[in-house]
């Protein structure tokens, strides 16, 4: 039985055990580094598994693997939410990825030359914490949602399953990104739907469609994996953009909102007599609103001095210069278009698993100088 509190000491903790983790897994396992990868999670897969109901890849099951492991779906297939999971949890498997589930790390510190990392009442010692998850982590909400009449159903995307948990009565789903779109649509059905929030723009073509299948390689390993990146003067210009921003709408276009009667709003400001106000002065009468407004960084348990002033980590590609040892895979352009996505994650991890295997190597070899002399 471990003893409460003992020290453990592992090389390499790798935090989260989504898509981002177990691409780091593999590498680290390639090159022989000792590794553990810690989820909050009761399985893996479940961070695909919570989401809502109907939710699809954006991407073909062609671009849906992870090295090493094609997905196992017809190439042009969109994978559901669940498949994903499922593959996931395969994947971990196949390669017999050293996966913990339900533990949930509190805090990331330093502890002299190595990083501790705390979860529960375990404490375990590393030369390196890599960090594997997007910024997903904590629900942001405007500060005036508080205000508005407690018979009004609000609930966060991140809450959002299917439109089941909504009481009779209109929706105002607030924020129009993908996620905002895509529950709109979820909801219309059965619910007159507004939707709040600035135009994003859409791609050009539609995902579904047979010509997509000859415009994909050319948008995702093209232009979202080797042209938008931090090396390219117009991936550098373009991060700013995708970091405070967001993309365009990827399988929704405005006629599907527009056939399915979703009614667009400006942004929501805040509110009037318990009601949402609307940029351009009308209240709605919403029954329910579903609030489609981002996260938060949510990386407030990593205790070091490492973030910019809106909480996100200040890294060269993942390698933080900063603290040594400390890595982050799974961010928002953390070197391409493509680092967030499935079938951009795998070079983000082979990099930082090279990255970190060099360290191990260059610690070897300086023990063994030590020794010599």
């Amino acid at each position: 039985m471990r003893t409460q509190h003992a020290i453990e000491r592992i090389d390499t903790v790798v935090i989260g055990g989504g898509q981002a983790g177990l691409s780091t897994g593999y590498h680290l396992k390639r090159r022989g580094v000792p590794f553990v990868i810690l989820d909050a999670g009761r399985r893996v897969g479940d961070t695909w598994r919570e989401r809502w109901d109907s939710l699809r890849l954006f991407t073909p099951a062609r671009y849906a693997g992870l090295d090493g492991l094609p997905f196992p779906a017809p190439p042009h297939s969109f994978p559901t939410k669940d498949q994903m999971g499922a593959f996931l949890e395969r994947y971990a498997d196949h390669f017999q990825l050293p996966v913990e589930c339900g533990v949930r790390v509190n805090r990331v510190s330093r502890q002299g030359n190595r990083l501790l990392v705390v979860a529960g009442d375990r404490r375990i010692e590393a030369e390196n914490v890599v960090v594997a998850m997007a910024t997903f982590q904590r629900p942001r909400v405007p500060a005036f949602a508080k205000e508005l009449d407690p018979a009004i159903v609000q609930m966060h995307s991140f809450d959002y399953r299917n439109p089941d948990q909504l009481c009779e009565g209109p929706v105002l789903v607030v924020g129009a990104g993908n996620s905002g779109a895509e529950i709109a649509l979820d909801v219309a059905g059965a619910h007159r739907t507004w939707l709040a929030g600035r135009d994003t723009g859409h791609v050009p073509f539609h995902v579904d469609r047979r010509p997509a299948r000859y415009l994909f390689p050319i948008v995702l390993r093209g232009l979202f994996h080797r042209v938008l990146t931090v090396k390219t003067p117009i991936g550098r210009r373009m991060r700013p953009r995708v970091l405070h921003i967001g993309g365009p709408l990827v399988r929704t276009k405005p006629r599907d909102l527009d056939a399915a009667g979703v009614e667009r709003l400006p942004r929501v400001v805040g509110t009037r007599a318990g009601r949402p106000l609307a940029a351009d002065g009308r209240l709605v009468e919403a029954a329910n609103v579903i609030w489609c407004t981002g996260f938060h960084p949510g990386f407030a348990w990593i205790d070091l001095p490492i973030f910019d002033a809106e909480g996100h980590p200040q890294h060269e590609a993942g390698i933080v210069p900063a603290e040594p040892g400390l890595y982050f895979v799974g961010l928002h352009f953390l070197y391409a278009y493509s680092s967030t996505m499935i079938h951009g994650v795998g070079r983000d991890a082979e990099r930082i698993a090279r990255h970190v295997a060099a360290r191990a190597q260059a610690r070897s070899s300086s023990n063994v100088a030590a020794s010599a002399a």
